[in-house]
């Protein structure tokens, strides 16, 4: 398997001349965020990812995490390696100093993520679960339970878990049947059994904070009657110091497609006296609570999808460098690296095209996540969440489908090899299969995005983001041959997208089912355009770059404008026709009887 080397000129190209980093750091909090700080935490984690998390990736896809004696063990080398992530205080680089976080803008913090996720898919997943933990107890927790946990949270000390899925109860939370029974002194018992728990039990910490999704004592039936609980594996005392062990416990490791170091528990609560829990804001209000996780973790997905791209990208254009076979078509008489095969290009390009496309979507959330917490201003926060509640579906959705298609034509690069698992390019396509599915599958993700994010406020948020590509494209103006292909791209995506819209506003309220079945088209559709957005304002900040004189820089940003030319003209093109698909509605998808399948 090749080595991982975090994109670091990239990053820093995407958060000071695409997203802007000085969109974020004049906010109140953020006022000491400069360039130069930037660069300098982005290299030393980079050899952290690098040198330390990276090097494990192969190791823990052979060995994967066991369950003995009810204990679940990592594989070698991945403890300490977690040990090493806490000493250098990454886990807290986007939380407040209060709690002993670095107090880092979203927008850094989600290089530094991409990071810990392209090294090793695996191995990120258990931050990015405490992430999340963290994100809810900040929003809804006790002042109390805040000083328990936020802290150890924050610096990883002690790590996080998200329970929902149920043997009978997946997408439909409303069938979870985990009960919580509350006793006199407010604490509750919990009973009842979680599967698909990422990181439910590891050798990492000494304690792991799992937050239950649970039903009520007053059992309401569906998502109303489910409260969120806070649910230690070792109690905690008032000082902070360890108490009893809970009556929670890992019954089984599921055997994964991939991510193998990542140990994916069965979980039972209370098979004895009862898992002690303590309630995490007001009843019956766990699934309100539970999305502010989820929506943290979706964009955390999103992320995993470019990050596994781009671990993949780089083993392939490797191989592709150091692979000789056949003679080239113009030039050399002899034989060449396949790199200089059209269809070996082509395949390299269209993936560092859609990554770079996707690392733009993902780090602008991400900026707008940190407007929506801290702009001064209420109207500017309102509509920073506006952007980003429409855009998390997307991020999740589309970069994740992305990811499964890249890592296949990694693959595919590799010729036989790529299925030889020697190689490891068949260990990046096993491990980012998972992404569209856990999290919300991209089904989930394209049905909230039309039903939720577009017709339910009548296109008002996307017509916010319509506006921003008209501002884009006009910015693009006659910017000669280099950019002439993409502006003309990109406003036939643009206009597809409306249409599109209009489309979606007018048909959901009379016919919900023809609205949402073609909703993971309106996706692919959405995300290509708005690829297409930041590709473009990548086009024009490289154009700067250049007019200014690059000196050194000219090469790296001539590339920078050739690859959006290709994502215009091999991905946005695409845009258009998928139009007509949208505007077909369902009636063939809803055609068929159950039977006739």
């Amino acid at each position: 398997m090749g080595a991982y080397a975090a994109p670091l000129r990239d990053m820093r190209f995407v958060i000071e001349d695409v997203v802007g980093l000085d969109r974020v750091a004049g906010l109140p909090g953020l006022e000491g965020t400069d360039g130069g700080l930037i660069e300098q935490i982005l290299a030393e984690a980079g050899k952290l990812a690098g040198g330390v998390i990276g090097p494990l990736n192969e190791i823990g896809d052979r060995q994967g995490a066991r369950l003995e004696n009810g204990v679940v063990r990592t594989p070698d080398g991945f403890a300490d390696a977690y040990r090493q992530f806490v000493e250098g205080g990454w886990n807290g680089a986007p939380f407040e100093e209060e709690w002993g976080g670095m107090g880092l803008p979203w927008l850094v913090a989600t290089a530094l993520q991409e990071m810990w996720q392209g090294a090793n898919l695996a191995f990120g997943l258990c931050p990015l679960l405490t992430q999340a933990a963290i994100d809810a107890l900040r929003e809804v927790g006790t002042e109390e339970q805040k000083r328990l946990y936020l802290p150890k949270l924050v610096s990883g000390e002690w790590t996080g878990t998200m329970n929902l899925t149920e043997p009978q109860a997946g997408t439909d939370l409303g069938a979870i049947r985990t009960k919580a029974e509350k006793l006199p002194d407010g604490s509750y018992r919990l009973r009842g059994q979680k599967i698909f728990i990422t990181y439910g039990d590891h050798d990492y910490t000494d304690n792991i904070i799992h937050l239950v999704l649970a039903r009520s004592p007053d059992d309401i039936a569906g998502t109303k009657g489910l409260s969120l609980y806070i649910v230690p594996k070792f109690l905690v005392n008032p000082d902070g110091s360890l108490g009893a062990r809970n009556d929670a416990k890992p019954l089984s490791l599921e055997h994964k497609l991939g991510i193998h170091a990542s140990p994916t528990c069965v979980m039972a609560y209370g098979e004895d006296d009862g898992a002690v829990a303590y309630l995490v804001g007001e009843e019956n209000r766990g699934i309100e609570y539970m999305f502010i996780m989820m929506n943290n973790a979706r964009l955390a997905v999103g992320l995993q999808g470019l990050a596994i791209a781009e671990r993949a990208y780089q083993q392939a254009a490797d191989y592709a460098r150091n692979r000789v076979q056949g003679r080239a078509i113009q030039g050399s008489p002899g034989p060449v690296s396949i790199i200089r095969h059209p269809d070996i290009r082509r395949m390299l390009l269209t993936m560092k095209a859609q990554i770079e496309a996707m690392r733009g979507l993902v780090y602008d959330v991400a900026a707008a996540i940190d407007v929506a917490d801290r702009h001064p201003d209420a109207g500017e926060r309102k509509r920073a969440q506006a952007r980003v509640d429409l855009l998390i579906p997307v991020a999740k959705a589309w970069c994740t489908d992305a990811a499964v298609e890249i890592c296949s034509t990694a693959v595919q690069v590799h010729g036989g090899m790529g299925c030889i698992e020697e190689t490891g390019a068949a260990q990046h396509y096993r491990d980012a299969r998972i992404t569209p599915i856990y999290e919300g599958a991209n089904g989930v993700q394209a049905l909230d995005l039309v039903g939720r994010k577009v017709a339910r406020d009548g296109g008002e948020a996307m017509r916010a983001f319509l506006a921003d590509v008209d501002a884009t494209l006009a910015a693009l103006g006659d910017g000669g041959p280099a950019l002439a292909s993409l502006r003309d791209r990109l406003s036939a995506g643009r206009d597809a997208l409306g249409r599109a819209t209009d489309w979606v506003v007018a048909t959901m309220p009379n016919d919900p089912a023809a609205a949402a079945s073609p909703s993971a088209l309106f996706l692919e559709l959405f995300g290509l355009v708005a690829g297409g957005w930041l590709m473009a304002r990548s086009a024009l900040a490289a154009g700067t770059t250049l007019a200014a004189g690059a000196d050194g820089d000219a090469r790296w940003m001539e590339a920078k404008l050739v690859t959006a030319r290709h994502y215009a003209d091999h991905l946005l093109s695409q845009a258009p026709g998928l139009l007509s698909a949208i505007e077909a509605g369902g009636d063939t998808v809803m055609a068929l009887a159950d039977d006739q399948f």
